[in-house]
């Protein structure tokens, strides 16, 4: 998650730009109203006001209170001040709302409030949006995690300036790859780290800096991520690269579902589990070919505008094969540690609902060869498949798959060393008290 974030990671994009609507042209009133705002916070808050004086909306006449409302015009009422929500947004960009809820960012907010730990996190971490709320907060809220947002501070309760950034809102910013950097970096998910040192992404710096021509090809993620524009920002794989239907490979099939046993979503004897409904809900995963497919599609589509058919799809074919091969050595350290579980090696957490690791716990799993595992998971498999499909050689390699043995190594040796030590306790003979001798 996030720190920089779980996620269940994701990359951006929101509402808030373009043009507006003749039926929303400003009233006189409102125009007054502005103008009242803008000489205020030109004293108070000058770069709020320069900014938006440079935006869109300041071109066709949005002004403050069409997002923030007429109530708050004093330094005392500066409580009454709407802050906006997509619902605001949505008022004149309805298309990219509509997409946007459909998509995975929408669910940000609702996949870190699913993480069974969330609750142990400072506050300031989560809805302080000082951690992992930072980048989660561009999902969307329900009326009752609004309210509570509002109760407390008032901030956070948007999605669109995640990317189109306050208050110009641009889109030319918001289609800049630099946009993505700030969640999609760093621990689970450095997105960003790849595709900057990928070959798409150098020769996309070398356009930016004038070095390659305006009209030379240079992908940038919303190039891929966000084909014509559209909002919705999905992957074939999803975040966890989990999918059904289950592999038809017998071995790569059982090692997905150890997977999803440690992610709680099947229960140790393979049954499907509540969390499956979150899954659902969340839409982190495909759940259907047909879906899973649509999405493979789309990229080959877009890949196609440099590439071969043939050769675009051998190179998302390794990437599914990476999945394959990363997920045989994920699985085997899941079955160790599960194997401590079931010799009673090791005790289970009381917070885990099965005697089965739950990689979900993060770094609140309490023992060290539990926290190696969430390490391999979280990090290491992530950079694995995610370095493969972003063209990022050392990320695959070297940051990935080769990090994973290791972890694979060390847990196998964790796991020989507490039965070892686990015998010995129980055989061990207690000296027994010897009687001083009669005089």
């Amino acid at each position: 998650m996030r720190h920089r974030g779980l996620a269940v990671s994701a990359i951006f994009i929101c509402v808030c730009i373009l043009t507006l609507p003749a039926y929303a042209k400003p009233t006189q009133q409102a125009a007054d109203t502005g103008a009242k705002c803008v000489d205020c916070h030109t004293k108070v808050t000058p770069n709020t006001v320069a900014d938006w004086q440079l935006s869109k909306h300041h071109e066709v006449g949005v002004s403050c209170d069409t997002c923030h409302g007429s109530d708050h015009m004093t330094a005392a009422d500066a409580a009454k001040a709407k802050i906006p929500t997509p619902d605001t947004c949505g008022q004149c960009h309805d298309t990219q709302v509509a997409q946007f809820s459909k998509g995975k960012h929408a669910m940000a907010w609702a996949a870190m409030e699913a993480m069974p730990t969330i609750h142990w996190q400072p506050m300031q971490m989560t809805e302080g949006m000082k951690g992992c709320g930072s980048c989660h907060k561009i999902g969307l809220k329900s009326p009752e995690q609004l309210a509570a947002l509002q109760k407390q501070e008032r901030f956070g309760t948007a999605s669109c300036d995640s990317c189109h950034t306050r208050h110009t809102f641009s889109v030319k910013e918001a289609k800049s790859p630099q946009a993505c950097e700030t969640c999609h970096m760093g621990f689970d998910h450095p997105q960003w780290e790849m595709y900057s040192s990928s070959k798409h992404g150098v020769r996309n710096e070398m356009k930016q800096l004038g070095i390659n021509p305006p009209q030379s090809a240079a992908p940038t993620c919303q190039t891929c991520h966000m084909q014509e524009g559209n909002h919705e920002v999905m992957t074939a794989w999803g975040f966890l690269a989990v999918r059904l239907p289950l592999p038809d490979d017998p071995q790569w099939k059982a090692d997905q579902v150890t997977i999803l046993q440690a992610l709680g979503v099947l229960d140790p004897d393979g049954k499907p589990t509540a969390r499956l409904d979150v899954v659902k809900a969340a839409n982190v995963a495909r759940l259907d070919q047909a879906s899973w497919q649509a999405q493979r599609d789309k990229m080959l589509k877009t890949c196609n505008q440099c590439h071969s058919g043939n050769f675009a799809s051998q190179q998302l074919q390794y990437g599914d094969e990476m999945i394959k091969n990363a997920d045989h050595l994920m699985a085997q350290a899941i079955r160790t540690v599960a194997g401590l579980y079931k010799d009673g090696i090791l005790p289970k957490p009381k917070n885990y609902a099965y005697a089965f690791p739950d990689l979900l716990t993060f770094h609140d799993a309490p023992t060290v060869v539990e926290q190696k595992l969430f390490v391999m998971f979280l990090e290491h498999r992530m950079r694995t498949f995610q370095g493969t499909y972003h063209a990022s050689p050392d990320y695959a390699l070297w940051y990935g798959w080769s990090e994973m043995q290791r972890d694979l190594t060390e847990i196998n040796e964790l796991a020989v060393q507490m039965r070892h030590d686990s015998r010995a306790a129980s055989t061990e003979v207690r000296p027994t008290a010897i009687s001083a001798p009669k005089k």
